[in-house]
């Protein structure tokens, strides 16, 4: 059940006593791996995010220090994926839905007597869902400490890798993800089918794009014919290694800032105007 979580690291296997009497519950870290089930192009199956999202946690965790308490929940694997439903195999939730779904496991966590939350996301469709939900719940408990957080945003090895298309254009199914699915489940990539495929009919010389600072709204379909948004063809295993092993780095770190963060005040809560 615990799949790349270490298994004295899963949350579901604790017992309702043992959470009870859990010391220093304030500072302990509960990580919320976040995917998606949706399409990756012919070559990937459905669950690459989410494959991805549970790795890194569990990767990251198996390497943080024993003494920092750190937990993972079990993965939430549905997403919002409406910008692929066109392509079958597509499982979507709608932004209302999975707003509700994390704001209650917030809650749920809350009340459990923890302080510290994060979203690992690493589905590119929904970090500002993450980021209104998490606001929210600072904003409701002014105690709890909610990190809305994507997996790729750690620094990492990419550029020594990947082709600047790749990094630029690359945003889905291409090398990257395909180098990734290669190192963390090889026998779900159906090498003989990958394709190279970048968006069509961008805007040229224009301040507009995908993702950027100025993007325009987009679902898949309007952009790839294949599902993929990059090259497949030049995925390996090595690269994939390598970028795992350096996101994973940055993760460990990352959880120990957490766990030692400590809120920003500059009033008390008991003080602010409501």
């Amino acid at each position: 059940m615990h799949n790349f979580i270490p298994p004295d690291r899963f949350f579901p296997y604790l017992t309702w006593t043992e959470i009870a009497e859990m010391p220093d519950k304030e500072n302990t870290v509960i990580i919320q791996p976040i995917g998606s089930v949706e399409q990756h192009g012919p070559h990937l199956p459905l669950i690459v995010d989410s494959a991805i999202a549970t790795a890194v946690a569990g990767k990251a965790l198996a390497q943080l220090d024993r003494a920092i308490p750190a937990y993972a929940l079990s993965t939430l694997y549905y997403g919002k994926s409406n910008e692929h439903w066109h392509f079958p195999g597509t499982v979507t939730l709608t932004s209302q839905t999975l707003m509700a779904v994390l704001t209650e496991v917030g809650e749920s966590i809350y009340r459990a007597g923890f302080r510290k939350l994060v979203f690992l996301n690493a589905h590119g469709g929904q970090p500002q869902i993450l980021d209104l939900v998490a606001r929210d719940l600072h904003q409701q408990h002014d105690d709890f400490m909610v990190f809305p957080l994507f997996t790729w945003r750690a620094p990492h090895v990419a550029k020594e890798l990947f082709s600047p298309e790749e990094l630029e254009l690359g945003i889905h199914a291409g090398d990257i993800e395909t180098s990734v699915m290669l190192s963390i489940l090889p026998e779900q990539v159906r090498t003989d089918r990958a394709v190279r495929e970048f968006p069509h009919g961008l805007p040229e010389e224009s301040l507009l794009s995908m993702e950027g600072k100025l993007p325009f709204a987009w679902v898949t379909r309007d952009l790839t014919r294949s599902g993929v948004l990059g090259d497949a063809t030049v995925a390996t295993a090595q690269k994939g290694d390598r970028l795992l092993e350096s996101v994973v780095d940055s993760w460990v770190r990352a959880i120990a800032d957490i766990y030692k963060f400590r809120q920003p005040r500059c009033f008390e809560s008991d003080s602010v105007a409501q």
